[in-house]
């Protein structure tokens, strides 16, 4: 996020755009409700499900699936066209404002209409809400990033807020919410597969000399796999052993029956979880670690604070503290890091190599949370990025055109199905199965609109059958205008008839991530 929380309070505009925010993100959910309820504020959805975000929104923009390129180019071509845009910022700030539009030049409301099926008054209203202000936030989730032209919907919302200078001052910004607690740390201290801590390429050669000085290690030049290509490596051999920490492969990753596949192609499969998850049952060792309540250490949030965490309970049985059980492994294979034993000295090694945390330290971290960039022991934090300008210099506009996606319906294949989270269930359900708010929910069901079930014979709560080019799960139908004609959702988080099965391991080209939001299906009532 380049906003933190406090800044939805200055927030004259709200633009959320795939994200169900009250169901995944309830506290931020919170904070935006209350911000619409008390303040002067105009709240925009943009969603094909009638989520309960909308029950408050100004402005419920119910695009097909897949099409938000066009629609966001949309809104950019009224903004242009009616001169909304803010030249003053993009003179001083940001290059290729011809390039863009350009590019947004066609995409007016008439045609866009055509593509998302959003009336040109209801894109037009929009554009200006969000256009005028004064000070608008976009907040936006995985119905952006999850599709194959993920990265195409992110630098969409990029340009918007650049087009009108949202950026940079309290009630702004470009506020992509993080899905679990400590994804943003963990994408910090380098768990993604082309950089070290604090987003340094590996092709580098300045990355990889500070990681010998301070590891004592020489470094790959080349980026590892994502998730899905490490899965494809193992189902055609090219990986012959894999180590999965904390993620439950076969209900999280798409096409379930090729990550199946995969595991057991496998020589030697190691997982270190708190729980025998579905993915563990395929492992040769499990290593039970140690759950969040259980340790000492810090996790930054989705606005990159780093918050100190402290252990509550102890650990039961042989659960170890992830720390220790991979420090032990690094040491039997030869590491040098005696001086890192414990989460504290962890940390500290950490700032040498982090600029962004070079500043933060556990007694500073005492007083409260710290955002980063944090540079210096003397710097506050930075709770909102991009005050003084962008540290490149000028921000670049990435315009881009709409595509149609790959999953498109066909005749065989007529319907969209998207999957997703519910309130009572956290991911995979590996913990909120084994507590008593998964009571609330205990089986995958399957959204569909009065009009497709009609058309199907399907009444609620009998069996309906949802067929994609992978594969096909059933669950009892739940009619309702939650979901527009010519789509169904399921949540994903069941294991034994797994939404996953029926979703595509093709992934974005730039940030490798999966289409889970748009596959083409049919679908069948169960007799």
């Amino acid at each position: 996020m380049t906003n933190d929380f406090e800044s939805i309070k200055s927030a004259d505009t709200i633009l959320i755009i795939g994200s169900n925010t009250t169901e995944n993100h309830p506290v931020i959910g919170s904070f935006i409700k209350e911000r619409k309820k008390k303040g002067d504020c105009t709240l925009i959805v943009c969603d094909p499900r009638k989520i309960e975000m909308t029950k408050y929104a100004d402005i419920h923009i119910r695009q097909k699936s897949g099409t938000d390129v066009a629609l966001l180019n949309g809104f950019m071509h009224v903004i242009l066209r009616d001169g909304l845009h803010d030249q003053e910022f993009i003179d001083k700030n940001v290059n290729n404002f011809d390039k863009l539009k350009e590019t947004v030049a066609k995409y007016t409301p008439q045609y866009v209409s055509g593509i998302t099926g959003v009336s040109p008054e209801i894109i037009e209203d929009a554009a200006r809400a969000y256009a005028k202000g004064p000070n608008s936030a976009v907040f936006y989730t995985m119905g952006i990033t999850q599709h194959l032209n993920g990265t195409d919907n992110v630098r969409s919302v990029a340009n918007l807020a650049l087009l009108c200078g949202m950026l940079g001052r309290p009630g702004t910004g470009v506020n992509p919410l993080r899905g679990q607690n400590n994804v943003q740390g963990a994408c910090d201290m380098g768990a993604l597969p082309e950089v070290i801590p604090g987003y340094q390429k590996v092709s580098l050669p300045a990355t990889r000399q500070k990681v010998k000085e301070v590891w004592g290690c020489d470094l790959p030049e080349t980026p590892g796999l994502s998730v899905v290509e490490m899965t494809h490596a193992a189902g055609d051999g090219r990986i012959k052993g894999m180590y999965i920490m904390g993620e439950n492969s076969m209900v999280t990753d798409p096409d379930s029956a090729h990550v199946r596949r995969s595991l057991q192609n496998l020589e030697f499969l190691v997982v270190q979880d708190i729980f025998l998850t579905e993915t563990a049952e395929f492992a040769d060792v499990v290593l039970p670690a140690s759950s969040w309540a259980e340790k000492d250490g810090t996790f930054t949030n989705t606005f990159r604070a780093v918050q100190r965490i402290r252990k509550a309970v102890a650990s039961p049985g042989e659960a170890r503290p992830d720390w220790e059980i991979l420090l032990d492994i690094a040491r039997r294979l030869g590491a040098k890091w005696e001086d890192m034993n414990s989460p504290e000295t962890i940390f500290n090694a950490v700032g040498k190599i982090t600029p962004s945390y070079a500043g933060i330290n556990y007694a500073r971290l005492e007083g409260g949370a710290i955002p980063w960039p944090c540079p210096t022991c003397d710097h506050p934090g930075t709770p909102i990025l991009y005050t003084t300008g962008f540290p490149r210099g000028k921000a670049d506009f990435s315009p881009r055109e709409w595509e149609k996606p790959d999953e498109w319906p066909t005749d065989e294949f007529p319907y969209i199905a998207t999957t997703g989270r519910l309130l009572y269930h956290y991911h995979s359900g590996s913990m909120t199965r084994r507590s008593s708010t998964g009571e609330f929910i205990k089986e995958m069901y399957i959204e569909i609109n009065p009009e497709d079930a009609a058309a199907l014979g399907v009444e609620a709560g009998e069996k309906l059958k949802v067929t994609s080019r992978r594969g096909e799960v059933s669950g009892d139908a739940k009619i309702t205008e939650r979901v527009p004609a010519g789509t169904v959702f399921l949540p994903f988080h069941f294991s034994e008839t797994s939404a996953n099965i029926l979703t595509s391991a093709r992934i974005d080209p730039d940030s490798k991530t999966p289409g889970f939001k748009v596959s083409a299906v049919k679908l069948e009532k169960v007799v």
